[in-house]
């Protein structure tokens, strides 16, 4: 300190004026250790000329100091006036730092005079209260990541800064009131609960307080920020999940915005991506915007959505592209039905056909069945029918109730009835049918009623009774009679008319045919009046539904048609030559018989061959038998005889004679017999004749096989068979003993049956046998067949004589 003032008195010499100088230094001055900024240390002054101008700005000012330092500076208090003061850029520690200081005070003028001064200041210690350590002590910023278990947050620390040997404990207190925190005695800072960032409680500034065992005190604050994490998923905000719209929307129509939040980012733009989960054709979403678009036609009245309207879908939102938080919302669009389909039916024309004597009141038609609306939903899928209208309908048809589309009958549809048939029995009805709902779509019916005639009334035959008469002889084909039905019915039916019973004999189940359209009966054959004479015929007349029968009587007519037979048919008689003249020649007589003729219309006649006329018949008429007589005797003496072997043929007719009808119109059938008559001369009577024929019998014989007899080639055509395959058998037999067979064996004797070189009888023996029984077989099989066949054949002969001309 000395050098330091003579250094100064030296510079205040060497300056060789005394115009300019500072006051009230050197001298020394004390400061408190760790003294805040512009804490005055020492005040001087400078001393002026009065001719001399003020000093230099930037003067007085602290040039050097032992040791260095820039704690302190000189403030200007007026012109001469000045103050040294602490700057605070340095702490003054009186623990740790320097305790005194020499600051040396330069002092210079507009005109070049200077001074300079040592100012000695002095740190006195004082008990400091305890300071926080670094950066703590202006204050600290903390970072808690939600979430997190409560537990160790920070450890605070401060000194004392009288304990240089830092032993002495120091307290920490928490001053805010806060349940989420809490600090030990030792400056540990704990959480006492898990914080969450979207709670609302994203800070918290706490007071911390450090005393010292003289009670002294500092403190300081924390500022404890909660760091937010991804934990949240994103909140949907749209507060509708079902949402209503028109069928019918175009694709690209917006129908729903779908928005959400993420609690993670308040105040912040969160950026959430949206997709629809479920798999659906109708809509589609904006990834970015939750935009809900139609994607294709919403028909509500086909497919699906018929059947049910409701689409649910399954909105997610992401906040991040991949991984992070999610959150899916399920929303519901139900699709409104539109009045856009008009009411139509199956086909718009109908065609109904009514029978004429369909009852009044009768339901004809109910377009309900047939027509519907393409809409879904009431009332756009409701429809009613306008009251018919209509040439002839309006009398006729209605619908009851009114608008119902049902059609019903209420007048007249008899064919017969001449009204009826003026109007053609077609009736024309229209009708629409249309929506009852806006815009009202309308759609023509037409409904054409035709009547259809019914077969209402019985047939009934015209000229009642039906008796018929035709004559036996009359050919096929011969009309016998016609019969006839009327229908009353319009318009008349074709009716068919058949035979139902009766006309059937033995020989032909059908005598008579009738012609199905006009009703003519005629003869399929010739009839017989002896074996049927009356036909009670049953006939029906037809139409689509009726049938009705009559009876029908033919009358067979009895004509000449038969011939007579007689028994017998042909005879051999002998006649002595000397038979007396009225003789019945051997009692031949004839027996005759005629089916349409009265026996007593028989007439006996001798056709050629009654050479002389000796031979009659008595009686010759009027009987059914009749003897033959010899009317004159023979005359071979006298040579007017010259037969002796007579043929006669007879003939048998019937006059009918008894007959009712004119004569004229009767017919005749006649009959033969063949009578072989010859003379026989006399014993002792020496004739000369001719050689007496001979007769000569041709038997014809006729061999007939029958066709039933199938089993007799089948039996040939068995046996052939079975004979070949026993005699290929056989030779297979006698092939193999050859080959297999040793040469013959000998007897006891040694001796050989054959010569050296042949075959032996033994071996012989299986070829001997199997002749035996081919023949066998073979002549039994003949023996059958001639049997059978002798069966199967039919003999037929024939004795005719046959006499010389």
């Amino acid at each position: 300190m000395q050098g330091a003032v003579l250094f100064l008195v030296l510079l205040d010499a060497m300056s060789g004026s005394e115009a300019l100088h500072l006051i009230q230094l050197p001298a020394t001055s004390n400061v408190t250790e760790n003294a805040p900024p512009e804490t005055s240390v020492h005040k001087f002054s400078v001393k002026l000329s009065a001719s001399l101008s003020p000093v230099i700005s930037g003067f007085p000012l602290i040039i050097n100091s032992n040791p260095l330092t820039e704690a302190f500076r000189v403030n200007r208090l007026s012109d001469t006036d000045f103050e040294v003061v602490t700057t605070g850029k340095e702490q003054l520690d009186f623990e740790t730092g320097p305790k005194i200081f020499d600051l040396q005070i330069y002092l210079k003028d507009d005109v070049g005079t200077t001074d300079l001064q040592v100012l000695t200041v002095q740190v006195t210690d004082v008990n400091e209260p305890p300071q926080f350590l670094g950066n703590l002590a202006k204050g600290q910023d903390l970072y808690i990541v939600e979430g997190a278990n409560p537990g160790f947050i920070y450890q605070v620390e401060a000194f004392d800064p009288e304990d240089t040997s830092r032993n002495i404990p120091l307290s920490y207190f928490l001053v805010s009131t806060t349940k989420s925190f809490r600090m030990s005695a030792d400056g540990t800072l704990l959480s006492t609960t898990e914080f969450d960032f979207e709670a609302g409680h994203n800070s918290y500034h706490l007071i911390v307080e450090v005393r010292d065992s003289q009670g002294l005190r500092a403190s300081t604050s924390l500022q404890v920020n909660i760091v937010n994490i991804n934990d949240e998923i994103p909140r949907f905000t749209s507060p509708t999940r079902v949402y209503v719209i028109p069928e019918e929307l175009g694709p690209g129509t917006i129908v729903a915005n779908v928005t959400a939040e993420d609690p993670d980012d308040q105040g912040f733009t969160s950026f959430l991506l949206y997709s629809i989960t479920t798999v659906n054709s109708y809509f589609m979403i904006n990834q970015l915007t939750g935009t809900i678009q139609v994607a294709r036609r919403l028909d509500r009245d086909a497919g699906k959505l018929r059947q049910n309207p409701t689409i649910s879908l399954e909105v997610l939102v992401k906040d991040r592209p991949f991984g992070g938080q999610e959150n899916r919302m399920q929303i519901t669009f139900k699709v409104a039905d539109i009045n856009d389909n008009p009411a139509t039916c199956t086909t718009f024309a109908f065609s109904i056909l009514v029978p004429e004597r369909t009852a009044k009141g009768t339901s004809l038609l109910d377009l309900n069945t047939v027509c519907f609306d393409g809409d879904s939903e009431a009332p756009h899928n409701q429809f009613n029918f306008t009251t018919p209208s209509g040439v002839g309908s309006s009398s006729r048809l209605l619908q009851d109730p009114a608008g119902s589309g049902k059609i019903v009958l209420v007048g007249d549809l008899d064919y017969e009835n001449p009204s009826n048939l003026a109007a053609s029995n077609k009736y024309t009805v229209a009708i629409q049918v249309q929506d009852v709902a806006p815009p009202y779509y309308k759609n023509n019916i037409y409904i054409y009623v035709l009547t259809n005639p019914e077969n209402e009334f019985p047939l009934l035959f015209d000229g009642l009774p039906y008796v018929f008469n035709v004559s036996e002889i009359s050919p096929a084909g011969t009309r016998v009679g016609q019969v006839r039905a009327s229908d009353k019915d319009f318009p008349q039916s074709s009716i068919v008319y058949s035979i139902s019973t009766g006309g059937a004999s033995l020989q032909y189940p059908n005598i008579f045919w009738i012609n199905p359209k006009r009703g003519e009966l005629q003869l399929v054959t010739r009839v017989d009046y002896e074996t049927t004479p009356i036909y009670i015929l049953r006939i029906q007349a037809t139409n689509s539904e009726h049938t009705s029968s009559v009876t029908v009587t033919v009358n067979i007519l009895d004509e000449n048609d038969e011939k007579p037979i007689c028994i017998p048919n042909s005879y051999f008689l002998a006649v002595p030559v000397d038979l007396k003249v009225g003789t019945n020649i051997q009692n031949f007589k004839l027996t005759c018989t005629d089916r349409d003729s009265s026996p007593r219309s028989f007439r006996y006649s001798i056709g050629p061959g009654n050479v002389n006329s000796h031979f009659t018949f008595s009686p010759n008429a009027g009987s059914n038998v009749t003897r033959l007589l010899l009317a004159t005797p023979f005359d071979y003496t006298g040579g007017l005889d010259k037969n002796w072997d007579y043929n006669l043929l007879i003939y048998i007719t019937d006059d009918n004679l008894l007959s009712s009808r004119k004569k004229a119109e009767a017919l005749v059938e006649t009959g033969t017999v063949t009578l072989s008559i010859s003379v026989i001369p006399h014993p002792t009577t020496i004739v000369t004749m001719a050689p007496r024929p001979r007769i000569t019998y041709q038997i014809l014989k006729k061999n007939i096989y029958s066709p039933s007899a199938w089993y007799v080639p089948f039996v040939i055509t068995l046996g052939s068979i079975l004979l070949l395959g026993l005699l290929v058998s056989l030779i297979i037999l006698l092939a193999k003993a050859i080959h297999t067979h040793y040469p013959c064996k000998t007897w006891k004797h040694k001796k050989p049956l054959m010569k050296k070189g042949g075959m032996c009888v033994w071996c012989l023996s299986p070829l001997f046998a199997a002749v035996v029984i081919y023949l066998f077989v073979y002549l039994f099989m003949l023996v059958l067949l001639y049997y059978m066949k002798g069966l199967q054949l039919g003999r037929e002969s024939a004795c005719n004589p046959v006499l010389p001309k």
